[in-house]
């Protein structure tokens, strides 16, 4: 199978940081919906509107949305991989801070960098790109040892939750783009959100309490950036982009995700941020440059 890598544009570029951006908000929205919805429910709540937000372009596209016979098991396997990262970034951010939420998940591009370099042709990994990939995890370990040395024990299993929801995002990329080389991107996402939420409803009505679901202005406003934003505009641009240009270029993005995180998890969470937190934030943004530098 042929695999699309061409040379970023300046277009592409602007994309790809502005969904960065975007996506600094993302863990601080989960945890202000977090306190009206339970882990699974607001998955399916996210995804619901992420999945109704998706169908207009996919009308305008013009792409069939019945998959294919060689499509079917691509896609169960890609919804599988999708669930189980979706309830790790959920309920992990439910247990930890936004902010140190956010610098977990930023990991994702050395994630889907070390994937492309095994499973994607002409994806390569270099020195330099291990040296940055060595520079971020050095970043992540600082903020457990924070953990395990400044009483905040407490924060660690969400830790843990978050950090391999980003190997499983990194492994996502990487999927989704050699899915994408056969499956339309329209196609795709609908089917990602079609088959995932009754999962997540499911799993929700059996192993969640949602007499205690509440529902106020912020957090519905929460739900919607979630749903809106990142799962029905944030998707369907990177898919897009994905489909054409490497999957570990893309990720030089991501190094603004963790400090857009921070930054406002303080703002508008109040939380604190300590200079262990601040200088992880920094190796992990540098780390994930370096891996995403072409050489």
């Amino acid at each position: 199978m042929n695999v699309l890598n061409e040379r970023l544009t300046l277009q592409a570029g602007s994309l790809a940081l502005l969904t960065a951006v975007l996506w600094g908000g993302n863990s601080i929205a989960i945890k202000i919906a977090l306190d009206g919805l339970p882990p699974l429910a607001l998955a399916a709540a996210r995804f619901l509107l992420g999945g109704l937000a998706l169908i207009p372009w996919a009308f305008f596209s013009g792409v069939p949305l019945r998959p294919g016979p060689g499509e079917r098991r691509g896609l169960f396997q890609l919804v599988l991989l999708f669930v189980a990262q979706i309830y790790l970034l959920n309920a992990g951010t439910n247990i930890t801070t936004a902010g140190r939420s956010t610098v977990f998940i930023s990991t994702y591009p050395f994630f889907t960098a070390v994937f492309a370099h095994l499973f994607m042709p002409g994806d390569r990994l270099s020195s330099l790109k291990i040296a940055g990939m060595t520079l971020s995890f050095a970043g992540v370990v600082l903020v457990f040892v924070e953990s395990m040395t400044g009483g905040r024990l407490g924060y660690l299993p969400g830790d843990v939750m978050v950090l391999t929801s980003g190997l499983l995002l990194g492994a996502r990329q990487v999927y989704t783009k050699k899915l994408t080389q056969y499956i339309h991107p329209a196609r795709l996402l609908l089917w990602q959100a079609a088959l995932s939420l009754p999962v997540f409803i499911l799993l929700s009505a059996l192993l969640e309490d949602l007499n205690t679901a509440v529902i106020s202005p912020g957090i519905a406003s929460a739900i919607i950036y979630q749903g809106l934003v990142v799962a029905g505009f944030c998707f369907l641009v990177s898919v897009t982009l994905l489909r054409r240009y490497r999957a570990s270029r893309l990720g030089v993005f991501g190094f603004v995700t963790p400090v857009v995180g921070v930054v406002f998890s303080a703002v508008l969470l109040g939380e604190a941020i300590s200079a262990t937190l601040l200088i992880s934030v920094l190796m992990v943004g540098i780390g994930v440059a370096i891996v995403n530098t072409e050489t």
